[in-house]
């Protein structure tokens, strides 16, 4: 199986940029955004609150920029899984890759894929964009291993489902837990490629 590893989201962030960002990730996983206040963020990246404003105009476009870099850090290893040959290796690929990026960035998993209503406007509209274009290449990815041609496979109930598959992770993995990274996302393999064969045909 090919290993396609994601860059790293917020590779171009000057150091301090960056000190504000993990400590964000760090409140907005564990109290929720809305209840993370910008004095959580200063103290945890060791700077002022106004310090923080040089950086970020605000907590709100602060959840937008891990929300936008992270879903694009995942859609990214999506799309080239889902692009490669043939169409089982690009669906094993495609599922082992998002399985094991929920875990290996689960801290930015939980914030991304759970504190969206927090996003708003134009900003919730984009990051539903990024979401769009990974739900369709796990369409393509489903569609491609399916029956061809068979009108009852529900293509948008599976993908969904596989996608949870993933998104779920974020919610259990702990490091140095049950299971590595490289585990998750074998796991993922076997429980998506079952539920596929099993939607493909249905009793």
């Amino acid at each position: 199986m090919k290993i396609l590893v994601a860059e790293d989201p917020w590779r171009d962030l000057p150091p301090t940029a960056r000190l504000v960002v993990e400590s964000a990730l760090l409140s907005f996983a564990d109290r929720g955004f809305h209840a993370t206040t910008l004095k959580h963020i200063a103290a945890g990246s060791g700077l002022s609150t106004a310090a923080l404003y040089v950086h970020f105009s605000s907590k709100d476009d602060l959840l937008y920029d891990i929300s936008r870099r992270g879903h694009e850090s995942a859609l990214s290893i999506v799309e080239k899984a889902a692009a490669l040959e043939p169409a089982d290796h690009a669906f094993r690929t495609l599922v082992y890759v998002f399985g094991r990026w929920h875990a290996e960035r689960h801290t930015v998993a939980r914030v991304v894929q759970y504190q969206l209503n927090a996003l708003t406007g134009v900003q919730a509209e984009k990051i539903g964009g990024i979401r769009k274009r990974t739900e369709q290449a796990v369409r393509r990815a489903v569609a491609a291993v399916s029956a061809a041609g068979d009108d009852d496979i529900d293509l948008r109930g599976l993908s969904a489902a596989v996608i949870s598959l993933g998104i779920d992770v974020a919610r259990w993995y702990e490091p140095g837990g049950r299971y590595t990274p490289d585990e998750v996302g074998r796991l993922q393999c076997r429980l998506a490629a079952r539920l596929v064969q099993l939607g493909s045909h249905p009793r």
